[in-house]
């Protein structure tokens, strides 16, 4: 018995460290060198077709339209943060109806393409202007900006009141329960409790809705807004330089690394209070 009791308590040896070069290393370090080579390549291209001349007249340009995509996606995101919070309410909501009609708007913003969504608004809306200059609503539909703000706003506020939906659902139940034990009002507890633990948790999916935003606001370019995009466009048109191009790409690029770090330093002040 007792030599069965040791074998029992024996520890296995883990097994022995891989040496060598194994497949899947061997081909990550290809996959980091093509990537590098690609860079590079790129780098040097722009360094050595350096066109001053080009970057004299149309910088300017280039200023203009990164102000117009940052103003785009910046009243997009504020808007469809706010038109995401009765959503997400109503998701919540015990009530069947407002339940289905708020699930049938997320399901169909978030089902189908942004690019689909700014068409039917953009050339969508024009098939009704006699009735929106009944309501003084064409002045506002006939600016091509506006119906890019309009559709990535509701597209946007479906995402948001997903996110925000998740996290607050995400909050122990016992919180709810703790708080009503204390003579705190629903609201009071949503406001004062809920959301501060809700939004440490929604705040990285936030940040990543921001950074899809920026990527997609490309898109209105195709409805004749000069944004960046926009302004690339017809940059290219005049010139047929592909730098014109490759430079937007660059500032794309810098401003989404920005914001992931910003979102990242934000993260770590406000979730200072968990790490030991």
């Amino acid at each position: 018995m007792s030599v069965a009791a040791d074998a029992k308590n024996v520890v296995e040896r883990p097994p022995p460290r891989a040496r060598g070069w194994p497949r899947s290393r061997i081909v990550g370090y290809v996959l980091i060198g093509v990537w590098v080579a690609a860079g590079g390549g790129i780098v040097a291209y722009l360094a050595f077709a350096w066109n001053s001349e080009l970057f004299a007249k149309y910088g300017p340009s280039y200023l203009q339209g990164l102000g117009v995509t940052l103003s785009l996606v910046g009243i997009s995101i504020v808007l469809g943060a706010i038109l995401s919070l009765p959503v997400a309410y109503a998701r919540m909501s015990k009530n069947r109806v407002l339940s289905g009609i708020a699930y049938c708007y997320v399901y169909f913003f978030r089902g189908t393409p942004l690019l689909v969504q700014t068409f039917l608004v953009y050339y969508g809306v024009g098939s009704f202007k006699p009735q929106l200059e009944m309501v003084g609503l064409w002045g506002f539909f006939r600016e091509a900006f506006n119906c890019g703000v309009f559709a990535f706003a509701l597209n946007t506020a479906a995402y948001q009141a997903e996110i925000l939906r998740g996290a607050i659902e995400s909050v122990p139940r016992g919180q709810w329960e703790g708080a009503a034990s204390l003579g705190l009002h629903k609201l009071q507890t949503l406001w004062k409790i809920i959301l501060p633990q809700a939004l440490v948790v929604a705040l990285r999916p936030y940040g990543n809705e921001l950074i899809l935003m920026i990527k997609a606001s490309a898109i209105v370019a195709i409805i004749t807004v000069y944004d960046l995009m926009g302004m690339a466009k017809l940059t290219y048109a005049r010139t047929f330089d592909i730098q014109a191009y490759i430079w937007v790409a660059v500032v794309y690029l810098v401003i989404v690394e920005v914001l992931r770090h910003a979102i990242e330093w934000i993260e770590r002040r406000i979730t200072i209070h968990l790490k030991r």
